[in-house]
């Protein structure tokens, strides 16, 4: 190892860097940056780049390369005219030709924004055409929707007259039919008329009704009540007094005789209606009957 190679090395440590780092930042392929660490200037492609490439990693670590190049002049290989020359020829070819690349492109530029001009309003114009020709073909499918939606419109209109011409005709018909007067419903009422009175019997007719259901209440002593029908058998046999109330259905026979005993004691209703005795005999028969059994 050189003293320049030493320097640039101990400077390369001192900023951190290590040889993978240095290439990252100079673009100088690792193993010249070894080979000018050791000195090992052949495998160097020439003189000319051994200056370039110590310049390169003097500025890398943070050294002045002028003074760099200056203070190790003697340890660095001289550069010979060919060289110089030789690289000096290389880059005005590489500039040469990129020169020549970016003129071809220029130059074609106005022709390129030309043509694709051209293909633009071509593309516009064929489009408008399209559009304009096909707004001008009869909308085949438009007219037959349009047809078939007028006829079902008639339709319908010829349905909806139908049905409002039968309503109003079933309007009509319902005016001019003649309203049935109901016949007034007489309510026939129940009457219980006194017809004669003989010795101890009284006789009572009843209209207005086809029942004859009969019930009788004692309310004071020595009173009693007994029924007979037209067969002149008592009612079950048997004689009802005070503080007994009795109920007989003599609807099937349409008459009915009562005795009371102590009549004004006795309260007697046919069909609910209260009857009584002109008489003050103290023991009564009470005949009654339906008038349609007559």
């Amino acid at each position: 190892m050189t003293d320049l190679g030493a320097r640039l090395k101990e400077a390369r440590l001192a900023k951190g860097l290590s040889l993978d780092d240095l290439q990252e930042v100079t673009k100088i392929q690792k193993r010249y940056l070894v080979g000018i660490e050791e000195g090992n200037y052949s495998i160097m492609p020439g003189s000319f780049y051994v200056r370039a490439f110590i310049k390169q990693y003097a500025e890398a670590v943070g050294l002045d390369p002028e003074e760099v190049l200056a203070s190790y002049q003697k340890d660095i290989p001289g550069v010979q005219q060919e060289e110089v020359v030789q690289a000096y020829t290389q880059n005005t070819r590489r500039r040469r030709i990129a020169s020549s690349s970016s003129n071809k492109v220029l130059e074609m530029m106005p022709m390129l924004i030309a043509a694709l001009f051209i293909i633009v309003i071509i593309v516009v114009s064929w489009y408008l055409f399209q559009q304009k020709a096909n707004n001008n073909l009869p909308p085949e499918n438009e007219q037959q929707n349009e047809a078939q939606e007028v006829q079902i419109d008639n339709n319908k209109g010829v349905a909806d007259k139908k049905e409002q011409d039968d309503k109003d005709n079933e309007e009509q018909a319902e005016e001019q039919k003649p309203v049935e007067e109901e016949e007034p419903v007489e309510e026939v009422k129940q009457v219980v008329t006194q017809t004669e009175v003989n010795g101890l019997d009284v006789l009572f007719e009843v209209t207005g009704t086809t029942e004859l259901k009969i019930r009788t209440e004692i309310v004071e002593q020595s009173s009693w009540v007994a029924f007979r029908n037209t067969q002149g058998i008592d009612h079950l046999g048997k004689e009802y007094f005070q503080g007994q109330s009795a109920e007989y259905d003599a609807t099937e026979d349409g008459y009915v005789r009562i005795r009371l005993g102590r009549q004004a004691a006795v309260k007697v209703f046919v069909n609910d209606e209260e009857i009584t005795s002109p008489s003050n005999e103290y023991t009564q028969n009470y005949i009654i009957k339906l008038a349609q059994q007559q």
